[in-house]
């Protein structure tokens, strides 16, 4: 069974229910609480009465810098709201990991940016080297990804589309909302990755709501895939898509053929003069929440509330 560990900016927690007791460790990074497994059960099998978890302010349980992978396009769900049809290539982006962020701290939105969408996301934290070249099978999984946490893939649409620019538009800081919970996998956990449902809401209502029986690329496949021509670490995370349900879904086929004969600036304007009537954007003053569980609560990466605000 998985154990949940969170940080705060004393250290490390290991949760238990609604408490939580100290780590007995000297790791500083999360690659070395991975290392660290031992410090990790002990203090989950103690018989400390632990702190309320409620009391402890979480922080990111990956700590930065580590490289930050995502995959683009990954769910079923996603790909018919974004126009996709037949086969979907693997694709992977960078993130830089300065848009890291607590799992209660608030997304900044940039003074530049009017269309600020949310991703949930199963990020995958790795806890042992991915050489260049590797092949991943199912079964070779649990040697290379040692937890999951709650991610959001927050994204500055008119950045992304316009320029094309999916490391820029998807990097401001707080655009990589994570945690609060690091669950820390036992081997047999990961074959219940299908049953993990990924939810998110936006000021309580229900935006994203799908279970991994939708994705396209699974974990064991995507590292195969990335290994071809990126090394990974642990400590590092990697994004593995988010379910439909975004602000953003792509314009019918007729008003895209249409748009396919402007000029690019017309274009544009028209289609952000659409968007500006989307009410599904955030804004400041809306919470995000976002969940990843099983069904049974057995793995149950925890609820991240992240507030909108705009930068001053």
């Amino acid at each position: 069974m998985s154990t949940n560990v969170l940080r705060t900016a004393d250290g490390w927690w290991a949760v238990r229910g609604e408490r939580a007791v100290p780590v007995p460790t000297k790791a500083v990074t999360t690659a070395e609480l991975i290392a660290d497994r031992a410090a990790v059960q002990e203090a989950a099998r103690s018989d400390e009465t632990g702190t309320p978890v409620a009391d402890l302010v979480a922080l990111s349980p990956v700590t930065t810098p580590c490289r930050v992978v995502a995959q683009m396009v990954n769910y079923r769900s996603h790909a018919r709201d974004s126009g996709f049809t037949g086969d979907i290539p693997p694709a992977f982006f960078r993130k830089a990991s300065g848009s890291v962020s607590g799992p209660a701290e608030a997304v900044v939105r940039p003074p530049h940016v009017r269309f600020l969408d949310y991703e949930v996301e199963l990020g995958l934290v790795m806890g042992a080297s991915l050489p260049v070249g590797t092949v991943v099978e199912e079964r070779d999984l649990p040697s290379y990804v040692a937890g999951l946490v709650v991610t959001n893939d927050v994204s500055a649409r008119d950045v992304q589309l316009t320029k094309t620019q999916f490391y820029e538009s998807k990097s401001y800081p707080t655009f990589t909302p994570t945690g609060p919970y690091l669950a820390l996998l036992e081997p047999g956990d990961l074959d219940r990755l299908p049953d993990l449902r990924l939810r998110l809401s936006v000021n309580g209502e229900p935006r994203q709501d799908r279970t991994l029986a939708d994705m396209i690329v699974r974990p064991a496949r995507a590292l195969t895939l990335l290994a071809r021509f990126q090394a990974l670490d642990p400590g590092d995370l990697l994004l593995t898509g988010t379910p439909g349900g975004t602000a953003l879904k792509a314009p019918p086929k007729a008003v895209e053929k249409l748009g396919a004969l402007l000029p690019p600036a017309v274009k544009w304007k028209a289609f952000f003069r659409s968007q500006a009537r989307n009410p599904r954007y955030l804004r400041a003053g809306d919470l995000i929440t976002a969940t990843i569980s099983t069904p049974d609560g057995l793995i149950d990466l925890g609820e991240q509330r992240t507030p909108v605000t705009d930068a001053r």
